[in-house]
């Protein structure tokens, strides 16, 4: 038991170190589509009967595919001890992934590959431009409405207060007087009028 132990043991450090001796440069590559890129990988471990695989996975936690030689991706000098190529030839967008390799069933780190389409400097500053002009129009029109809320507002308290304010009561009879009543309302009292120097009945 002590001894099956111990193999078990050592058979699982073989395996980590094998792991660890397994390199791949570079580690990242962020380019444009149509370049021809190589990815490196080398393991000291490697001989002659080594068996060298390509796998792709869309990110490093996710499941991985083996990758099938073509024109546009070809794996070179796997024959060789230590080294293997994988070579991309006119890179394209749906290239984006990360790249192992692996020998006799064991992984390297991988190599991340990220294809961006070109920017169009003209399309995407006419698009910020737009962008900013929306913005204004929109605060404009922000502004435009509050200030016709405000003025409603004043306008509808204005019209509140006239409706409680008292009549002035000096304009009541403005305008009336005793000249414009027509003639012959009033006696003409001149016949009673007693001539100076006579005395009035009651003294």
């Amino acid at each position: 038991m002590r001894w099956t132990l111990a193999g078990f043991c050592g058979f699982v450090l073989i395996s980590i170190s094998v792991a660890l001796q397994i390199h791949q440069k570079p580690r990242f590559y962020g380019l444009r589509p149509s370049r021809n890129v190589p990815i490196y990988c080398k393991s000291s471990n490697q001989t002659l009967d080594s068996n060298v695989e390509w796998h792709k996975a869309d990110r490093y936690d996710t499941d991985k595919k083996k990758i099938e030689h073509n024109e546009r991706i070809q794996f070179k000098n796997q024959d060789k001890i230590q080294h293997a190529f994988l070579y991309f030839n006119e890179l394209k967008v749906e290239d984006s992934g990360v790249y192992f390799c692996s020998i006799n069933g064991t992984y390297g780190p991988g190599t991340e590959v990220q294809v961006v389409r070109p920017i169009d400097l003209t399309n995407a500053q006419y698009r910020t431009q737009m962008k900013d002009g929306l913005i204004v129009l929109q605060g404009l029109l922000l502004a435009v409405c509050i200030g016709a809320y405000l003025l409603r507002k004043q306008k509808l308290a204005k019209d509140s207060d006239s409706l409680y304010e008292e009549p002035e009561a000096d304009h009541i009879y403005e305008g009336l007087a005793i000249e414009t009543c027509g003639e012959g309302l009033y006696e003409d009292l001149t016949a009673y009028a007693q001539p100076e120097g006579a005395e009035a009945p009651w003294e």
